[in-house]
């Protein structure tokens, strides 16, 4: 029986936990390591997945693995804004809420109806999830610009970067990647009420078959 713990790719996920725990270490002062460590780690996500389905290795560990190490990443982050950043605090904690609750209700619901991967979508599901998860350049270039600009944020608290023609090239790549992290939010939003839905829709699946017996 293959060792589930020792896929290539889960031995990648790994190494992004150890990568986000220093990134965490580093982030209060030492803002060149921290970023190059939270970097990396996500540039391994793709990284990752690749190596799942060159080696057929995929499994439920490692996409849980993914998931996990994806929010509490950018969760931590986002609290280390709310620090460097009071005045938006609530922004940033309305952000960590839409991206957990919004992942875990689908996750939940994926697991209920017995889909072997969240990336699935039904044929009642929104066409937004359906191009969102199943193009790999739309998904690879809404989860990118997204990490982008909480990153940069977290960078503009120390530098400004390079300037070109008077603007500082941190500053510039927040604002050209803030509209990305609010699309993002909004297929976040999208994906947890159409979970609600579709859970609400099973229990009355559930209900109507108990009264049948």
């Amino acid at each position: 029986m293959d060792n589930v713990y020792l896929f290539v790719p889960n031995l990648i996920g790994y190494a992004r936990v150890v990568l986000a725990l220093l990134s965490l270490w580093f982030m209060a002062e030492r803002h060149a390591a921290a970023a190059a460590c939270y970097v990396i780690s996500g540039l391994l996500d793709a990284l990752d997945g690749h190596a799942a389905r060159l080696l057929n290795q995929s499994s439920q560990f490692g996409a849980m693995l993914d998931q996990l190490t994806d929010r509490c990443a950018t969760m931590c982050l986002l609290a280390c804004l709310c620090a460097f950043y009071p005045q938006h605090m609530f922004w940033f904690q309305l952000s960590m809420a839409i991206d957990i609750s919004c992942h875990w209700i689908h996750l939940h619901v994926t697991t209920l109806r017995g889909r072997t991967s969240h990336k699935t979508i039904g044929g009642e599901g929104s066409a937004l999830l359906r191009l969102y998860y199943s193009s790999r350049p739309v998904l690879f270039f809404m989860c990118a610009g997204n990490e982008l600009f909480y990153s940069m944020l977290y960078l503009l608290h120390f530098t400004e970067g390079p300037t070109l023609l008077g603007l500082g090239l941190v500053r510039a790549l927040v604002v050209l990647s803030v509209p990305v992290a609010v699309v993002k939010s909004g297929i976040a939003l999208v994906q947890g009420y159409g979970a609600w839905v579709e859970l609400g829709r099973k229990d009355m699946e559930d209900r109507a078959a108990a009264k049948a017996h």
